[in-house]
């Protein structure tokens, strides 16, 4: 079966030259088939304050009413994801910037209201992976902002690791997928405070452990919970390092 990279960044790394610069070129560098899905929540942030719209976040997922659901349309959809493709053409790497929408590649489902309101924010129900598999092969490639809709006529924000890993489980039928989660450690860490303590290798009995035992926990624990699910659903393997490491083979492998 033919091999995919799927990288997944966040918006740390894309709105800062330097950091986008050398992800562009180290993106640029993977050869055969990739795609690239970004966040952008600190341009996002930006822009609505000097909107005059307030951003609030409940664990560390944001709260889109309609006005703010503008704005990560505009910043995401446009200002992040259209600055990218240009870099990456640039580059020369034939990229193709795309919403859930477009192509009606994601459909998702407004999140129903438990404890918390997150307005506008959509779960992922469906990804037309056929589809995004042809552009694949065409020599395009897809660069997802984490924008999705639900066919309704609706745009909704969703969180671009869940972009990332919806897009990876659906696209295992058509290639062996690579995913990689780019945050800002080199790995899954032993300790926090030593960021060489990269723990090379983790399969759920190891995870289990760590967790346990308080090495792995906060937001890393989610990440680790989505890349095992990914790895059920057919991915063969994740990755979670940082941007700078892409390629080099460093980072946490997760199977």
């Amino acid at each position: 079966m033919e091999k995919l990279t799927l990288i997944k960044v966040g918006g740390k790394i894309v709105e800062e030259e330097a950091t986008l610069a050398r992800l562009l070129h180290d993106f640029s560098a993977i050869e055969g088939y990739k795609a690239l899905v970004h966040g952008g929540g600190r341009s996002a942030t930006k822009v609505a304050a000097q909107l005059g719209i307030e951003s609030r976040m409940v664990n560390g997922r944001r709260i889109t009413d309609a006005e703010t659901l503008k704005v990560v349309t505009m910043v995401y959809g446009g200002l992040v994801n259209k600055t990218i493709v240009a870099r990456l053409q640039a580059a020369g790497v034939n990229a193709l910037g795309l919403t859930g929408a477009d192509m009606n590649l994601m459909r998702s489902q407004k999140r129903p209201v438990k404890d918390v309101d997150y307005g506008f924010v959509g779960d992922v129900k469906e990804v037309n992976a056929g589809l995004l598999a042809s552009l694949i092969r065409q020599g395009i490639v897809p660069v997802l902002a984490p924008l999705t809709h639900d066919k309704q006529g609706n745009l909704l924000n969703t969180n671009a690791d869940t972009i990332a890993g919806e897009a990876a489980k659906a696209l295992a039928g058509h290639f062996e997928v690579t995913l990689v989660f780019c945050f800002e450690k080199k790995g899954v860490l032993r300790d926090e405070n030593d960021d060489e303590s990269v723990i090379p290798k983790i399969d759920r009995t190891a995870f289990k452990r760590y967790v346990e035992e308080g090495v792995i926990q906060g937001g890393m624990i989610p990440k680790l919970e989505n890349a095992f699910e990914a790895i059920d659903a057919g991915v063969k393997q994740v990755i979670i390092t940082q941007a700078s490491e892409i390629g080099q083979g460093g980072g946490t492998r997760v199977f």
